[in-house]
């Protein structure tokens, strides 16, 4: 496998991580899943403890566990969108 695709296939989305490949959505962004990013804009326009909640709240409601949403949920302050916006 090159190196080209290898990038691709590890690119996650910018704002909650979310593994690009896994996607199931048209986001229209190469940099955005599309939970996050749809028409041209972001999805959820609040703060990263808003966004926490809601991402949260989605894992769960898509049957993941809520140790894994919650610990996944929180790791989304390191994202690029959030990285300097997570109070």
């Amino acid at each position: 496998m090159s190196n080209t695709q290898t990038n691709t296939n590890n690119k996650k989305c910018e704002s909650c991580f979310m593994p690009l490949s896994q996607d199931k959505g048209n986001s229209g962004s190469d940099k955005y899943c599309s939970y996050c990013y749809k028409e041209g804009k972001f999805t959820y326009e609040g703060d990263w403890k808003g966004f926490e909640k809601a991402t949260y709240e989605a894992m769960v409601a898509n049957g993941m566990n809520r140790f894994q949403a919650k610990v996944y949920a929180w790791m989304t302050k390191f994202a690029p969108r959030w990285k300097n916006n997570n109070k």
